[in-house]
């Protein structure tokens, strides 16, 4: 583990919590960690860096998620496709165990663990009339919000997960998992109390209300193409998904550049950012060199995550004048250590080895090749607005309210493009294409997992599996092959660890 630079490091060690049976529990009463908004404030603070720590968004999730995702590949513990990382997680099929998972897994639950801590101990006020008052209330909202967020990541990654909404004690370690229904219905429940609780009252770098209503909206587009089982028969998601997100619809605005959304200190916190990590150097979300090219910089980075070809070129034939493109991929760089120059795919198309067959994410990797350290002070992007404008399109376009080709409209308009031949073909055609513009705006920033795997089976099995596996640049050498099976692909094995140390649990 890391060391924390954070000045609220003592808070953070009284509300550790997680969901193993070494879990510690704060040794102050609750009241002496909440009792002004500054102490509620500081305690808001370490729920976020449970979410930046190398086993949640610093590193393992974006791991676990992009190289599941099917656009992804990986290099990890080797320069080779046949390793246990590779062979699993690039194949669609990661096994059970893995440190991916168990890390992901203990992530996220270390982070409910301290959003329940939050809500238990924290009451809200029903008419604030102090700053104090509107921070208490906003902290509590920002804690069901992140609870709901977590939740959502779980019972997508996992299906049916034990459902803890209060701190965890001895009497309640062992929980059994929850039907998928009643986890989303905890989610909506949580949603609703964090939009009535949050005002924006906390200091900057925090999400607004705002980041509250897309989250429902996400929620209930995945209802939408959900089980029959898992819906309410008498509510229409997709209205209800378009009413939530364009609450939003003009709150926060495009940047003018694409590329400055990821430079850097001056792409953090910027007007498009709806929900952001902050970043600390020296502390947790060390996510950038995960993703910059080995020696790009004067520190040794890892460049484990790289992108399978069919996807950059599928980007670079629908758009090739997309300045998108030169933001978000790399294949050509001068290494930092030595000043020689490496080339990878499409600069290099011999694809004669693992290293050198796949173009790296550049836009989410370390910009400055001067950088003397493997982490950077760049935040993490979780809601943009092009984000939910893409989703704005692609609900108008099922509701057919005729407002489908406005809302992608003023995302390509930022980069200089108009909407292709494949929005103007009827709606499914729209349809196929509005799927395709989350992965060219959004690739990599985690919700490629849950967008390719959200419209079912045989979309995934269609649009990503197959058109990978069959690709005509396909090289055994370099090349994983994607599973086909649906028991295998469309869901993460439950951690080891859960299943070992929680007797409700038998697999």
């Amino acid at each position: 583990m890391k060391n924390f630079n954070f000045t609220f490091l003592i808070i953070l060690g009284l509300l550790f919590t997680g969901c193993s049976l070494e879990e510690e529990q704060p040794f102050l009463p609750n009241e002496n960690v909440y009792g002004s908004a500054s102490n509620a404030t500081s305690a808001l603070l370490g729920i976020y860096q449970a979410m930046v720590q190398y086993e949640y968004y610093g590193n393992e999730f974006l791991f676990l998620t992009n190289v599941n995702s099917g656009l992804m590949v990986t290099r990890r513990t080797g320069n080779q496709n046949d390793n246990s990382y590779n062979s699993t997680l690039s194949s669609l099929n990661p096994t059970s165990g893995l440190v991916a998972i168990e890390n992901s897994w203990l992530g996220i639950y270390q982070t409910i663990g301290r959003a329940n801590d939050a809500i238990n101990s924290l009451t809200a006020f029903d008419n604030p009339s102090t700053s104090d008052e509107l921070v208490i209330n906003d902290v509590i909202g920002q804690a069901y919000f992140v609870r709901a967020f977590n939740y959502f990541n779980l019972v997508r990654l996992w299906g049916e997960v034990p459902l803890r909404i209060t701190p965890t004690t001895s009497e309640t370690l062992h929980l059994a998992k929850s039907p998928i229904k009643d986890v989303y219905a905890q989610i909506i429940v949580d949603v609703k109390l964090a939009q009535q609780l949050m005002n924006g009252a906390v200091a900057s770098g925090t999400p607004k209300p705002q980041a509250a209503d897309m989250l429902l909206s996400k929620v209930y587009m995945a209802l939408a193409t959900a089980s029959s089982d898992v819906q309410d028969p008498s509510l229409n998601y997709w209205q209800l998904a378009y009413d939530e997100a364009f609450k939003a619809y003009g709150a926060y605005s495009l940047l003018p550049s694409y590329d400055n959304l990821f430079l850097g200190t001056n792409g953090n916190n910027t007007a498009e950012s709806i929900f952001e990590l902050q970043s600390v150097v020296g502390a947790s979300l060390d996510h950038t060199r995960a993703f910059t090219p080995n020696w790009y910089t004067t520190a040794n980075t890892f460049g484990w995550l790289k992108i399978n070809i069919e996807n950059y070129d599928l980007h670079a034939v629908t758009y090739p004048n997309d300045p998108r493109l030169a933001t978000t991929y790399v294949s050509t760089w001068v290494r930092g250590n030595n000043g020689s120059i490496e080339n990878s795919y499409p600069t290099n198309t011999a694809r004669s080895t693992f290293g050198n067959s796949f173009p790296y994410l550049f836009k989410l990797g370390s910009r400055d090749p001067s950088n003397a350290v493997v982490e950077t002070n760049k935040n993490f992007k979780i809601y943009r607005y092009s984000d939910l404008l893409l989703m704005l399109s692609e609900i108008s376009n099922e509701l057919q309210n005729g407002q489908e080709m406005t809302y992608v409209s003023e995302v390509l308009g930022r980069v200089g493009l108009s909407p292709h031949a494949g929005y103007s073909g009827g709606q499914e055609s729209f349809r196929a294409a509005i799927m395709k513009e989350y992965q060219f705006e959004l690739i990599g920033e985690g919700h490629d997992w849950f967008n390719n795997r959200r419209r079912g089976y045989n979309y995934f099995l269609n649009t990503i599996i197959i058109p990978h596996n069959s690709a005509a640049s396909f090289n055994d050498a370099v090349d994983v092959t994607h599973d086909t099976a649906e028991t295998l692909v469309m869901s993460i094995p439950m951690s080891v660890a859960e299943i070992n140390a929680n007797n409700e649990i038998s697999n």
